[in-house]
């Protein structure tokens, strides 16, 4: 993928509308994942990618009124059918790339990344991006609702070895990107790896 996110966005764009209703029982999901990622109250958290804020509100009862919520996104679509799901009461929704996040180096305490990995076109670089946003020590929880093999066989496709989420994969690139792999769970129900932030 080139850096012109004209083809994500076209893509995103046109299934914002519908996307919670193609997905409507990810929410038990979305909440086990944020619970994994262990955040306390008060902390600071940005989900990126966050396309229509599925993960704020398990986000928001984590980190409860005293913690700050971010929820960046590109594709200014997803972001409207966030705000018109009421997902904006909690978090505050950015319009931003994740390749250069408006936010003061070690800002947030976390990273929560649902889909995102497959849509980035520079991952090392992107990853390492997201590492500048979060404190030592911070974390980073890459997400999907399914593994990737349920997702391969909903899109009709095969698992290659080239796959970034495959773990022999994973584990070198986060590490290159200033992160170090803690977890790794690639089942039918979920696909999450975690890492905290070195330094």
């Amino acid at each position: 993928m080139s850096d012109d996110h004209t083809h994500v966005q076209e893509f995103f764009t046109a299934r914002a509308a519908d996307w919670d209703s193609r997905f409507p029982d990810d929410g038990p999901a979305y909440a086990a994942a944020v619970a994994d990622l262990r955040l306390r109250e008060g902390d600071r958290v940005l989900d990126a990618g966050c396309g229509t804020g599925r993960a704020l509100p398990p986000l928001r009862a984590a980190v409860g009124p005293s913690g700050v919520v971010l929820g960046a996104d590109l594709t200014p679509a997803m972001l409207r059918a966030a705000a018109e799901a009421g997902r904006d009461r909690h978090g505050r929704l950015l319009l931003a790339d994740v390749s250069a996040l408006p936010l003061r180096s070690g800002s947030l305490d976390a990273v929560f990344a649902a889909g995102l990995i497959a849509h980035l076109p520079r991952p090392a670089d992107n990853l390492r991006e997201l590492a500048r946003g979060v404190r030592g020590g911070g974390t980073l929880a890459l997400f999907h609702p399914v593994g990737r093999a349920a997702l391969a066989a909903r899109q009709g496709r095969r698992i290659t070895p080239d796959d970034l989420r495959a773990e022999p994969n994973l584990r070198p690139l986060l590490a290159r990107s200033g992160w170090r792999m803690t977890s790794y769970v690639d089942e039918d129900a979920r696909f999450l790896a975690l890492a905290v932030r070195e330094g």
